[in-house]
């Protein structure tokens, strides 16, 4: 057997050797393929083989020189040729999909004598392969559909709930906070919203995000209640690849990271532990975090909105709450005052909470006699809207009849633990909270009952700013504009302003 070195018909020179391989494998791939395409170093589109013309009516162009010599990300939908430009590694194998099917396609960098990256090949190896990879095919398929519901959940949790039309009332003080809310909505300071349980702290804070320059970003919340003292830094923080036994192989993104650029609501604020405030405080003064298990540090960019039943004064005085971190998140204090003080707007959370419990529970919807909305409007309601809401839910599970009245009423708050059940108000005590003597008694269209509504705020706001309309105007969050408008059909209201 001749010696490789006797065998005069290879060529000598080991250049011409891979100048004729890859001359030889282009050949291959041009003729065996189902498309080729050429990209330079600006991943511009140079060239295009006889095959690869046949897709571009699906592409969306009529004319060749309507897709060569354009950037190839322009002209092909969810191209890759920018990342092998970038590396300069190939991709051997890989599914593309576009507007002209799911292709197997291959691309490959192109050098020059230097060794610099000035192309990629691009093959297209199947254009059927449904039929000839129907395994990888299915399996790819179900790994983006998987994905996009992900993503589709992720995104629907980290939107906004609410917006300032769902805090119902028109009293004074009910105005007063969102007129305060939408103030702070405008700004990117921290705002600190303050008030018993169950005034609708959550609900303010979904608001301020969503009427904020950041609404179109990530709203993201932690209960500080909720989340145990030794998980809360890496719930803050998130934790580096591997960084301790049983940790995800590819780390967690702490909710600094996931809320960046938007809001991140502190709920229970007063219920966070001591070490875990010190490191907030720094996070917070320098707009940068380190993950658990890195050494890395990584900027941020969020809007802080907190909010606490607690006395945090009180807690800064005895110990258990940093100063400096009260005085960095006290920038916009909001007071949300509980349902005990804003009693007037009790027969309109009525009516919108049985609203909601009927479409949520598919019910009818409650209709509360008069008697009955007196009982109500006369308790303590210690766990306020969320007390509320509970004592109708009863109240629309229990009754085989939508028409509620006051021994129902008082039967459930007895049953609901209520230590002393407040008899109904009397007339004189809700004359001075604005309650109609009888508030559910008038028969009159809706649209007429709101305009009394809306001249008792007006008259109220007028009364507060001492006939000041544009005051007035901003008191009650509408224009000047809307509330001439609302003027011009109140002449009793017009002849004393």
């Amino acid at each position: 057997m001749p010696s490789m070195t006797a065998d005069n018909r290879l060529p000598r020179d080991a250049q011409s050797i891979l100048e004729l391989a890859a001359r030889s494998m282009f050949d291959l791939f041009a003729t065996a393929s189902e498309g080729m395409m050429l990209v330079d170093r600006k991943a511009r589109v140079v060239w295009i083989n006889d095959q690869y013309r046949r897709f571009l009516p699906a592409l969306g162009f009529e004319r060749e020189e309507d897709f060569v010599g354009h950037p190839v990300s322009s002209v092909v939908q969810n191209t890759q040729m920018h990342q092998v430009l970038a590396t300069g590694k190939p991709i051997l194998i890989d599914l593309l999909t576009n507007k002209a099917g799911t292709f197997v396609v291959s691309r490959i960098p192109l050098r020059d004598d230097a060794g610099e990256v000035i192309g990629v090949l691009g093959i297209v190896l199947f254009d059927h392969p449904e039929t000839t990879l129907q395994p990888l095919i299915a399996k790819f398929a179900r790994l983006e559909q998987d994905l996009s519901d992900a993503r589709r959940e992720l995104a629907s949790q980290r939107r906004t709930k609410y917006t300032f039309a769902s805090f119902v009332g028109t009293s004074p003080v009910a105005l007063e906070v969102k007129r305060q809310a939408r103030r702070a909505a405008s700004s990117h300071s921290p705002v600190l919203l303050l008030g018993e349980t169950g005034t609708g702290k959550e609900l303010l804070a979904h608001a301020i995000h969503a009427s904020s320059p950041r609404a179109g970003r990530p709203f993201v919340s932690v209960n500080m209640a909720a989340v145990p003292e030794a998980l809360l830094e890496a719930e803050f923080f998130g934790v580096a690849p591997g960084a301790y036994t049983g940790a995800d192989k590819k780390g967690r993104d702490g909710k600094f990271k996931l809320a960046d650029g938007g809001t991140l609501f502190l709920d229970e604020l007063g219920d966070m532990p001591m070490a875990v405030q010190v490191k907030l405080l720094r996070a917070l003064q320098e707009g940068e975090i380190e993950p658990l298990g890195s050494n890395k540090l990584v900027r941020f960019d969020v809007r802080v909105v907190a909010a606490t039943s607690r006395d945090l004064q009180q807690m800064v005085r005895n110990g258990q709450f940093r100063e400096d971190l009260y005085y960095r998140l006290n920038v916009l204090p909001i007071r949300v005052p509980p349902l005990r003080e804003r009693r007037d707007d009790l027969a309109l959370l009525v009516e919108a909470l049985c609203e909601d419990i009927a479409a949520r529970g598919a019910t009818a919807h409650l209709d509360l006699a008069p008697a009955a909305l007196d009982l109500l409007a006369a308790q303590p309601w210690r766990g306020n809207i969320r007390e509320l809401r509970n004592v109708l839910e009863q109240l629309a599970l229990r009754s085989d009849s939508p028409q509620i009245d006051a021994p129902q009423v008082e039967q459930v708050l007895r049953e609901s633990g209520q230590e002393r059940i407040e008899p109904p108000l009397a007339p004189a005590v809700r004359a001075a909270h604005g309650l109609p003597q009888s508030p559910t008694v008038d028969e009159r269209p809706l649209p007429e009952q709101i305009a009394e509504l809306e001249q008792r705020a007006i008259a109220a706001a007028l009364a507060r700013t001492g006939g000041n309309r544009a005051a007035a105007a901003r008191l009650l969050g509408i224009s000047r504009a809307s509330l001439y408008d609302k003027l011009g059909g109140m002449s009793e209201l017009k002849t004393t302003v």
